[in-house]
């Protein structure tokens, strides 16, 4: 255990274990209501069509169908992730722009009956040019396939800082080269799935297993005119999100609407396909990079150009371009960088946010350019690293703030812990080591819309009883483990033992919470609970002061124990009081030292209900230039990998055998939280390295959309992993903690490649590493 802590540092049993582990947790599957319909959505046949009519009479017409829906029956308000690029409406008007654009939906008495009356709904389309690639949609006289917006552009990002070409001039060393990677989809075990009614009160409720239960909110009240008051989102047991849940979906919002209709709950569920056509997760990314250093290995200048493949709709498309150019300003000293990044429309499903949101194919191309200009120089590449390292204080071209880095202690972790000396440069034929550095941030800076909201809330009860304290928070916990984060700095804050802690989370009408995104909540949220906590502990303790006659200040609580410094004080009263109450309560608490029970429950029949406050957002971060709200952030993250390969000469079969990966989390709150979120980061960067792609046909409909056909790692894929966790102690989160959510999975995919040009000397530029593309490239190097 790290640091000077009763609680933080240890390894805290996950408080959702008991029931995932019984099978007693509640998914929406789980959650029954009285007189529940069935909802079923239309959704487009066509890529790119106009629509000329709907004629939904058929389906009205089948016995048990209570509600059909279409554009018609609800307000023409657009809609979307960012303010700046609305572009969605909830069901097609004039025309579809991909495969699985929704049309229209049903609610009826059965699944079987809305899945039946959707295929009645007959729809009349006028085809249009299918634009499925970049290309197709750039080329001179492509149609638009949104009028405001000129080109298929999505959005467009040039920044420049300090002077890239004149630094170019001077280097030694030019290193160009280009990455191209398909996209990917987030591939979580549950897919959507949400139920709606409207209460006695009028208010609306939406069950939701998403990870966002505050933008939900917010974008059902304004598409449905309720206002967020009239909202309430509520989010039980979650099967994963990863970054594709952290937005509204089509079918929160037409339950929504169909329950305002019927006034009756309604239930709509994803099927898989459905899954992998509404997609928003990772974008296909085309990436160019010219890295300029001196001869002593300085890092001088980048030149970077991306384009991303954004598919029909905006989604997350321009944090995420943005995001591809800005995290390339860390870990190392670059003081010269250009970035011109575009995301272009086309006709298939939306892209949008996935973990290492933008930066983790940018991080892949720049690695592996380093490693070909440490070749270059005859240099190490851990040593190029090393000696461009940024340190705690530095600032990044783009004002990026490092108030806390531990890259170098992850990269010297990695080097000792792989044996990287022994094997570098010694391995036999096909067998090969490489490394590689990520960067990410710890909490967006901002939120999505601008707003002067505080970015989470906590409330913290003390009970009646003082058994303990009940947390309330509209976190998502979606896996991650953030409710037992949360009670660990509570614990922590107030002075009691973990097992005193129980947490309420995800449900809108607890307070604010922003979401489980960009890696903010353990930083964040925990801010908030740290603050309700002491806020907590200080009521409890001048109530104390007031009734022993002492100043404040000489007491505390120490797990789960009042310390009173100075002259011994006569609690004698305090302790006769507690026990004349006790029936049957736990049995009265013996000793020279009060406890938390006591104090809290003199705190309870002095003051009443004992309950306290926390709240928390980031300063004003980052610079004047037009983006720089995106990258900002109160602490950064940073890990290091070094990744061993076996490749098959014969096949192009890539094994990798083994992952050692440091992680500076600032400050490990659960160590067993930390280790499992980097082995998840390597597991989902190794399916993207070497398996996940989302094929298409030339009409724009997904070939693969299933998890038979799309290839994630299982734990016969997955390498020998061992996780070296790195603390700095991040003055910027609560008692030292920041992020290990997304950044640990930057450094596997260039890990991985680099460690395949080591075994083989081929410099791939294409993911996924598939056995047929790696044997093709052998087959070029042996005619070359």
């Amino acid at each position: 255990m790290s640091g000077n802590f009763s609680v933080i540092g240890g390894r805290a049993a996950r408080k959702d274990a008991p029931d995932k582990s019984t099978g007693k947790a509640r998914y929406i599957e789980d959650l029954k209501f009285v007189g529940e319909l069935a909802g079923a959505m239309l959704q487009s046949s066509q890529a790119h069509a106009k629509i000329k009519s709907i004629d939904i009479s058929k389906a009205q017409a089948l016995p048990g169908v209570v509600a059909v829906i279409t554009a018609q029956d609800v307000p023409d308000i657009k809609y979307g992730v960012s303010p700046a690029r609305y572009d969605e409406n909830l069901f097609a008007k004039d025309r579809v722009r991909y495969v699985g654009d929704e049309i229209a939906a049903v609610a009826a008495e059965d699944l079987a009956t809305a899945l039946k009356a959707v295929e009645l709904i007959e729809v009349e389309y006028e085809p249009l040019p299918v634009l499925l690639t970049v290309e197709e949609a750039m080329a001179e006289g492509a149609p638009w396939i949104h009028d405001e917006f000129p080109d298929n552009v999505c959005a467009k990002v040039e920044q420049e800082f300090g002077d890239v070409e004149a630094a170019f001039a001077e280097c030694d060393i030019i290193q160009e080269g280009s990455f191209y990677s398909k996209r990917q989809d987030g591939a979580f075990i549950e897919p959507n799935q949400c139920v709606a009614l409207v209460d006695s009160d009028g208010v609306l409720n939406l069950h939701s297993s998403t990870q966002v239960p505050h933008y939900v909110q917010r974008t059902v009240a304004m598409v449905t005119g309720l206002g967020m008051s009239r909202v309430r989102v509520a989010k039980p047991y979650v099967g994963g999100g990863f970054g594709p849940k952290a937005s509204a979906t089509p079918i929160e919002l037409a339950s929504s609407f169909l329950a305002i209709k019927t006034g009756r709950p309604v239930r709509m569920a994803y099927t898989r396909e459905q899954v992998f056509l509404f997609s928003r997760a990772r974008h296909g990314f085309t990436h160019h990079m010219k890295l300029g250093a001196k001869k002593d290995g300085t890092l001088m200048a980048l030149d970077h150009q991306a384009t991303l493949e954004g598919g029909a709709y905006s989604s997350f498309g321009i944090a995420t371009v943005y995001y591809a150019g800005s995290l390339l300003g860390g870990p190392y000293k670059l003081p010269n960088m250009r970035y011109q990044g575009q995301r272009i429309y086309t006709n298939k499903p939306a892209c949008g946010a996935q973990r290492g949101h933008g930066g983790v194919i940018a991080r892949g191309l720049f690695e592996q350019q380093l490693d070909l200009v440490a070749e270059k120089l005859g240099m190490d590449p851990i040593e190029l690293r090393l000696k461009n390292m940024m340190e705690t204080g530095d600032v990044t071209c783009n004002d990026l703030a490092m108030s806390s880095l531990g890259m170098r202690e992850c990269l010297e972790a990695v080097k000792t812990g792989s044996g990287w000396a022994e094997k570098k440069g010694k391995l036999p034929p096909g067998k090969g080591i490489g490394v590689a550095c990520g960067f990410f941030v710890s909490g967006a800076g901002y939120p999505i819309y601008r707003s002067d909201t505080y970015h989470c809330t906590i409330i913290i009860k003390a009970d009646e009883d003082g058994g303990g304290i009940l947390l309330y928070t509209a976190s998502a916990e979606i896996g991650q483990g953030s409710e037992t984060t949360m009670a660990m700095i509570a614990a922590e804050a107030v002075g009691i033992d973990y097992e005193q802690v129980r947490v309420k989370s995800g449900d809108t009408d607890f307070g604010i919470d922003l979401g489980a995104y960009s890696s903010r909540t353990t930083l964040m949220t925990g801010h908030a609970a740290k603050e309700a906590g002491e806020n907590l502990k200080a009521m409890i303790l001048e109530t104390l002061a007031q009734e022993l006659g002492i100043e404040q200040s000489r007491l505390d609580i120490k797990e789960g124990r009042i310390k009173i410094s100075g002259d011994p004080v006569d609690f004698s009263a305090i302790r006769t009081g507690y026990i004349k109450e006790h029936r049957g309560w736990p049995d009265p608490p013996e000793g020279d030292e009060l406890t938390f029970r006591e104090a809290a429950r003199l705190a309870y029949l002095r003051r009443g209900t004992v309950v306290a406050t926390g709240k928390y957002k980031p300063p004003v971060l980052g610079g004047k230039y037009k983006g720089a709200a995106v990258g900002t952030s109160p602490a950064y993250g940073c890990s290091a990998q070094v990744a061993e390969v076996s490749v098959d000469f014969e096949t192009g079969q890539i094994k990798v055998e083994r992952i050692t990966d440091a992680h500076d989390c600032g400050q490990a709150v659960n160590l067993t939280s930390v280790e499992a979120q980097m082995q998840g980061s390597v597991s989902m960067g190794l399916g993207e390295a070497l398996f996940e792609e989302v094929k298409f046909d030339s009409q724009g409909r997904i070939i693969n959309p299933s998890l038979g056909e799309y290839h994630i790692p299982t734990v016969m894929d997955m390498p020998e992993t061992k996780c070296i966790v790195v603390e700095s102690g991040e003055p910027n989160g609560p008692f030292g903690a920041k992020e290990v959510g997304e950044g640990a999975i930057m450094p596997t995919i260039p890990a991985i490649l680099n460690a395949v040009r080591n075994a083989t000397g081929l410099v791939l530029d294409e993911t996924p590493l598939t056995p047929e593309r790696v044997y093709q490239a052998f087959k070029k190097q042996k005619k070359e």
